[in-house]
């Protein structure tokens, strides 16, 4: 069993940033991809970036492009995301994910592992 540890959140003035981070723990890993959820009071979960294995292929969400940054440390099996200019509308709770899934998935359900959390709140 995989295990994932975020941290990094909390509350930001708008324009502010923060920098998320996920580290994977538990059982042998193999390749997997790694993506960051987020889902704000009364709306779904919604994929904001992912990234592959090698990260040769980079995923972002259209309202995050240009002002969040996904990146990871295979050696330490830690993924990041640095989150700049951030908005009252990017306030949520985030979670990291990894998938066994060959290639990049934004897809919820192909995600076989979770964090528990960790809360952005951005002020206006």
């Amino acid at each position: 069993q995989v295990q994932l540890v975020e941290s990094g959140g909390g509350l930001v003035q708008a324009g502010g940033s923060l920098r998320l981070s996920c580290a994977a723990s538990g059982r042998a890993l193999r390749t997997y991809s790694m993506g960051w959820f987020r889902q704000a009071p009364g709306k779904e979960r919604e994929c904001v970036a992912a990234i592959t294995w090698s990260g040769d292929r980079i995923y972002y969400r259209d309202s995050v492009k240009g002002r969040f940054t996904i990146s990871r440390d295979n050696a330490k099996n830690t993924q990041y995301l640095q989150m700049n200019s951030l908005q009252p509308e990017d306030t949520a709770v985030y979670y990291c994910a990894i998938s066994w899934q060959p290639g990049i998935t934004i897809i919820e359900r192909e995600y076989n592992s979770w964090g528990q959390g960790t809360q952005v709140t951005v002020s206006s």
